[in-house]
């Protein structure tokens, strides 16, 4: 099986795509092949090997949805109750009149919340806040929930205040209990820091430089670890494999949602549409991470592929010469993200002017400036009007603009000089997003995202 894939491994690696990568593949009730290439620590010459742990960012996003699936097999919570019954009195914000989500639109990204994701390193003097005060600041509803996909990390974040709630337990003391352990999975941990049995692979930057620990609000979103082996068990409990579900609830997770014409999002998974063959998967990408699980479900297979370096080409690579040699008909286009497609910016030229929502805070203000040209301009605060060097709309957007330029909260100036618009038009008005955030890690570290309501009107001047 997979001869050419220690000869593929091997020049990935030393194209330095990535320190290092671990592929496991599973088959019916257990793995059926394992190998790793490369080095878990470059500084002592530690080569990674089928033992070593890594981080899995968003490939967390499964295991902590069958958790809470779990949960509702054992009558803890109700997948389509209100989101808001199991949070003890924490509300998420809203600037329109939206209902709150429930449980499985959160899970399958319909909750309505917009982009979030941070991150806290042990070096910084920047602690993690609680969870509740992240969500009482920055789970604002955008739109109606259920009414379209939109990835949120924040919204598995509020997922973990959930199984707190409803178990009593830590949440990744409950994913250990109810998932690793009935499933043998004991590399398998969640937390900023490995605990787990194996050894873990340190993480770099896209240059080489190595990350320090770093915690995060949404834990159940971005921070599993465990071995490329242990995980490729996982998968198999979605492929009828050993699992921790009642056969209902598995369908359950698979049962899709679509974003495009080609995948659909279910509880936890992505799902392929319109191929020989249904294929579940989740990638992950943050800083020094490159994850990847698929679950052929009516082939009994499941394949990981886990890298220590920011960037997923390398692990695309290994992972697409696994997949194409192992199921027929695959394509690239079975796996994900689906596309936010660009279209024309049908919002008129002008200028409009508006506000920032910080809660805590005074709003900032803002001013936008749209030529006929297609260019655009931004000001935040009263000050200079800086050209955007991006300007697109999308089928989640009518607006989407990006633009150097420093929004002035307090949160926004640890590590996100950047600023995005996602905006909408509705009745003359924009309405949506204003996203603080980093692009990439050359000057430093992978850096956060935060999400405020924002709302322009026509310049009356």
């Amino acid at each position: 099986m997979l001869e050419g894939l220690a000869a593929h491994g091997a020049e990935v690696v030393a194209a330095g795509g990535c320190a290092s990568v671990s592929v496991a593949v599973a088959q019916g009730d257990s793995v059926v092949h394992a190998e790793a290439f490369g080095l878990a620590d470059v500084a002592t010459g530690r080569r990674a090997t089928t033992d070593t742990a890594y981080l899995v960012a968003s490939v967390t996003k499964p295991i902590t949805a069958t958790a809470v699936c779990v949960a509702a097999d054992t009558g803890s919570l109700d997948l389509d109750a209100s989101v808001e019954d199991y949070l003890s009195g924490c509300r998420l914000p809203r600037f329109r009149e939206h209902r709150t989500p429930t449980v499985r639109e959160l899970l399958q990204h319909r909750g309505g919340l917009g982009t979030h994701y941070d991150f806290f390193y042990a070096d910084s003097p920047v602690a993690r806040p609680a969870a509740r005060q992240t969500v009482e600041r920055y789970g604002t509803l955008y739109r109606e929930p259920g009414t379209r996909f939109e990835y949120s990390n924040l919204g598995y974040g509020i997922l973990d205040m959930v199984l707190e709630s409803v178990t009593g337990q830590d949440p990744a003391d409950y994913v250990q209990e109810q998932v690793f352990g009935p499933l043998g999975l004991t590399s398998c941990h969640i937390g900023p820091a490995y605990h787990g049995s194996a050894q873990e692979a340190l993480r770099y930057t896209a240059d080489g430089r190595v990350y320090p620990v770093y915690d995060s609000t949404h834990r159940g979103a971005s921070l599993a670890w465990g071995t490329a082996a242990d995980l490729a068990v996982f998968g198999l409990s979605q492929a009828g494999g050993r699992g921790v579900l009642r056969p209902g609830t598995a369908a359950e997770m698979s049962a899709a949602a679509p974003i495009d014409d080609r995948l659909g999002y279910g509880l936890g998974w992505f799902v392929s549409c319109g191929g020989r063959h249904t294929v579940l998967s989740h990638s992950g990408s943050m800083g020094g991470v490159a994850a990847l699980l698929v679950v052929v479900p009516d082939l009994r297979l499941s394949v990981c592929v886990l890298t220590n370096q920011s960037g997923g080409r390398a692990r695309t690579s290994v992972a697409e010469h696994v997949l194409t040699e192992l199921v027929d008909g695959f394509t690239p286009g079975c796996l994900p993200p689906g596309d936010d497609r660009e279209r024309p910016v049908a919002v008129p030229a002008g200028s409009w002017e508006g506000r920032v929502r910080v809660d805590g805070a005074a709003d900032v203000s803002i001013a936008l400036r749209l030529h006929a040209d297609g260019r655009a301009e931004v000001g935040v605060d009263g000050g200079e009007m800086t050209e955007a060097p991006t300007i697109t709309a999308s089928d989640y957007w009518d607006l989407r603009v990006g633009v150097p330029l420093q929004l002035p909260t307090v949160d926004a100036l640890v590590n996100s000089p950047y600023l995005g618009l996602e905006l909408d038009l509705r009745g003359g008005a924009l309405a949506g997003a204003a996203r603080a955030m980093k692009n990439g890690e050359g000057d430093g570290l992978l850096g956060n995202c935060y999400s405020h309501w924002c709302e322009l009107e026509p310049h009356r001047g």
